[in-house]
């Protein structure tokens, strides 16, 4: 099988031609516009690229130089590029493309996405380690952020006002990234390279399963596990989040949490294909499913994603036409 590299160049390209006034784009300035997160993302300059097709987002990239070639020399910086949905003509559209080009564009699109979560975890990350050096007064903002944060990563209960050591040494654990390249196999492995119902539907490119009655129903209803549908999400970047999520408070991934624990106290970075092997508790076909995220990062070549980083030039949101 073939590869390709991903993930490439993210300095905005000068031309004599400023990119943003290709006629195949519509640009609109959105100052007031910010995602979400406390940081300074939401400083930057922001724009809307409205596409109508495959090919403006392809020369969208390569006005930015967001290519393989510049991948292949060395550069690990790619834009903050947002698609706000998935649109509905994906799926018709990318059976008119190479397999490459369908890669290509799936991959460059969830990257920055995926990125731009790891950021806001490690904004958490960052502020975690920092109250939790500090002697707190209990009824202190510090406190009753640590006790937030606890809460959304459900070391204790939403009604829980205490946290012990155990709480904090647990919370640490779990407030971490996932590897990107983790992120990339097993988005395409779960949504068809986005071209899935669900995701066309409704964001879902992680396959999680939804019990509260508003999920997506699947066409083929398994009766023995209730009602249940596939999460639906506003954006990309909420499907990102909620999946990282799971991964971070789940039981079923404790070992993968403590794998990367294990590795980061040697002084490593995680990579996305050690992480991997723990993961069979995602899918009913277990290590066959394993085996599987170990071939797509293998194939792609996507363990060099994990050096990637975002750049901080713009902020570029892709709102699809239809």
């Amino acid at each position: 099988m073939s590869h390709f590299c991903i993930l490439p160049r993210s300095s905005f390209k000068t031309s004599s031609v400023p990119w943003f006034t290709m006629a195949v784009l519509l640009l609109t300035i959105l100052p007031n516009f910010t995602l979400a997160g406390d940081n300074a993302e939401s400083k930057l300059p922001h724009r809307t690229v409205i596409s109508r097709s495959t090919e403006d987002i392809f020369n969208l990239f390569d006005s930015l130089d967001y290519t393989a070639e510049a991948w292949s020399q060395g550069v690990r910086e790619i834009p903050r590029i947002y698609m706000t949905k998935i649109p509905s003509r994906w799926k018709t559209e990318s059976d008119k493309i190479t397999v490459v080009r369908k890669k290509e564009i799936f991959f460059r699109l969830l990257a920055p996405v995926i990125l731009r979560a790891n950021e806001l975890i490690m904004v958490e990350r960052r502020e975690l380690k920092r109250m939790a050096d500090m002697d707190l007064d209990p009824d202190s903002k510090e406190m009753k952020s640590l006790l937030t944060l606890a809460q959304k990563y459900k070391v204790i209960q939403k009604d829980d006002h205490q946290l012990t050591g155990q709480h904090l040494a647990e919370l640490k654990i779990r407030v971490d990234i996932i590897p990107p390249s983790l992120a990339l196999a097993q988005g395409a492995e779960e949504s068809g390279w986005g071209t899935s119902r669900f995701a066309l539907l409704g964001n879902s490119l992680f396959g999680q399963w939804d019990f509260s009655g508003k999920g997506i129903k699947p066409e083929q209803q398994r009766t023995e596990l209730g009602n249940y549908g596939l999460a639906a999400f506003d954006t990309p970047l909420d499907a990102v989040l909620a999946y990282t999520r799971n991964l971070n408070t789940h039981r079923a991934y404790t070992r993968m949490r403590q794998l990367r624990a294990g590795i980061r106290q040697k002084g490593q970075e995680p990579t996305g294909f050690e992480l991997a092997d723990t993961l069979d508790k995602y899918s009913e076909r277990g290590q066959a499913y394993v085996d599987g995220l170990h071939a797509i990062m293998r194939v792609n070549k996507l363990a060099a994603a994990d050096k990637a980083h975002l750049a901080n030039n713009a902020v570029i949101l892709i709102e699809p036409a239809d």
